[in-house]
């Protein structure tokens, strides 16, 4: 007969069985921007169903001044995960504007893994200025507001401003008391802008609560010189402001945003948890509507986002392996696949 292990052994086994099995979870520090925003929004919901679904994870929500912050801080090893967008991988590739000369900084390669949700940003005027600005440039010489210096939203819109013709003086200002900041003069304009086509960020939300905002649209002559650049151009319903901005119609200009991490964390990891975003996206947009886009075909949205980007960051092989399952990846971009470590 088969002797039993002695009572003292399977005692000791019963006691570090706990301590083993929280060894094997792998905290993700993912970072975002600051609280009060679409991002930090956005991805509190994400964790939570991340944290109860991905049994080996456990995520640690980071607010930083600016999704540029945690794209950096992933380059030099400071986060595990990362807020990043294609205007973001594009001056990094590039070595340009908010990137210029950090490059001899990086420590690892950011990566495509999770595109989310679009943001759409647009300028927004005191209602009663109304009669006095009419189209983008009519703010030339004026003070504005285009966000946070680190913001992805500040870059796109300063870069459509441009290419509309508009020379306007910067001022920074904290989101926090940017609608005051309007209604007493010291900008004429500010930054506006919706995740997913369907919701605003809380400090814009808190702004409008105090200020009568108007949406200032660019004129149809503007929005040709912008389509020309190829910047697009998308219509918004006014109805995601609650109250009324005084046009019928929004037009803003959108670019990609996702929650990514890198080769550390492994494909299959990756593919886990994208299937966990897509059996849960319900759920997901129950909790923040910015999420829309993606259940409305969660694999088409990767595809469109992997193409604003793919020239310039690699795509992580579980999102590449996840695309190629759904008939969404397009074989010219196999060399764009990063190998995993």
């Amino acid at each position: 007969m088969k002797k039993s292990a002695p009572i003292w052994i399977v005692l000791a086994l019963l006691l570090l069985a706990p301590a083993y099995a929280a060894a094997q979870v792998k905290d993700l520090s993912w970072g975002t921007s600051p609280v009060g925003t679409s991002g930090h929004r956005a991805l509190v919901g994400l964790a939570g169903i991340l944290n109860r679904e991905m049994k080996g994870y456990k995520v640690a929500v980071l607010p930083t001044p600016g999704a540029i912050a945690t794209v950096k801080g992933y380059a030099t090893g400071q986060f595990d995960g990362y807020y990043g967008s294609d205007i973001a991988f594009h001056e990094l590739a590039r070595d340009t504007a908010r990137f210029k000369g950090f490059r001899a900084q990086m420590k690892r390669q950011p990566v495509q893994s999770f595109w989310a949700f679009t943001l759409e940003v647009g300028l927004a005027i005191l209602a009663r200025d109304r009669n006095k600005y009419k189209q983008w440039r009519d703010l030339s010489g004026a003070r504005v507001f285009t966000g946070p210096l680190p913001f992805d939203t500040r870059a796109t819109l300063e870069r459509a401003m441009a290419v509309a013709g508009v020379k306007h003086t910067y001022v920074e200002i904290d989101l926090n008391v940017a609608g005051s900041a309007l209604e007493r003069g010291d900008i004429k304009a500010l930054s506006a802008y919706t995740a997913g086509h369907t919701t605003l960020p809380p400090w814009l939300i808190e702004a409008q609560l105090g200020t009568d905002l108007a949406i200032l649209n660019p004129s149809q002559a503007e929005i040709e010189m912008l389509r020309k650049a190829g910047i697009e151009v998308v219509e918004i319903s006014p109805r995601v402001f609650k109250k009324t901005v005084y046009v019928d119609k929004i037009h803003f200009v959108p670019f990609y945003y996702g929650f990514h991490v890198g080769l550390e964390i492994p494909e299959n990891d990756v593919y886990t948890m994208l299937t966990v975003i897509e059996k849960h996206v319900d759920e997901l947009v129950k909790a923040d509507a910015s999420f829309s886009q993606i259940k409305s075909g969660m694999a088409q949205f990767q595809r469109n986002g992997v193409a604003s980007a793919v020239d310039d960051v690699p795509v992580h092989p579980g999102l590449a392996r996840y695309m190629k399952e759904r008939r969404v990846w397009d074989s010219k971009w196999d060399k764009r696949s990063a190998k995993a470590k």
